[in-house]
């Protein structure tokens, strides 16, 4: 069994924390600030209607770390259970936290889609590159 790929799955885990607590500080900080009964945002429908795009963004980017990561969890319980952990799914792994890091920082700051996505694909595409290493190692 292998430690290696702890550290960047805690690295992703703490970012996703990080976005959430974000989250909270802009939605309270909002909310208490244009003095806006907190009942209305009682549902997603609601929270929808009073908060802008600029304070739903951490939101929506918790969202995303709730998504793909979660196969990126799976690689890497499953490839900690090798004895040795190679080079480059290591490598891999940490570009894959780096890259959804940024993507972070763009989704909760300037919002600029096609950087955005840009990094998101690329993230996705590091993503492949480990299923496919993770589905060779195991053949």
């Amino acid at each position: 069994m292998s430690t290696a790929l702890y550290v960047p799955m805690l690295s992703l885990m703490l970012l996703t924390m990080i976005v959430w607590l974000w989250m909270y500080i802009k939605r309270i900080s909002y909310i208490q600030t244009n003095k806006i009964d907190p009942q209305s945002a009682a549902s997603r429908v609601g929270l929808l209607k009073v908060l802008p795009d600029e304070v739903q963004a951490p939101a929506n980017n918790l969202n995303n770390l709730l998504e793909l990561p979660i196969i990126f969890y799976a690689l890497c319980l499953l490839n900690s259970q090798q004895p040795h952990v190679g080079h480059t799914l290591l490598y891999l792994a940490w570009t894959y936290v780096g890259l959804r890091a940024l993507h972070s920082v763009i989704h909760c700051t300037y919002n600029k889609v096609m950087h955005r996505f840009s990094v998101y694909f690329l993230s996705s595409v590091v993503l492949w590159a480990m299923l496919v290493l993770t589905l060779v190692s195991v053949m």
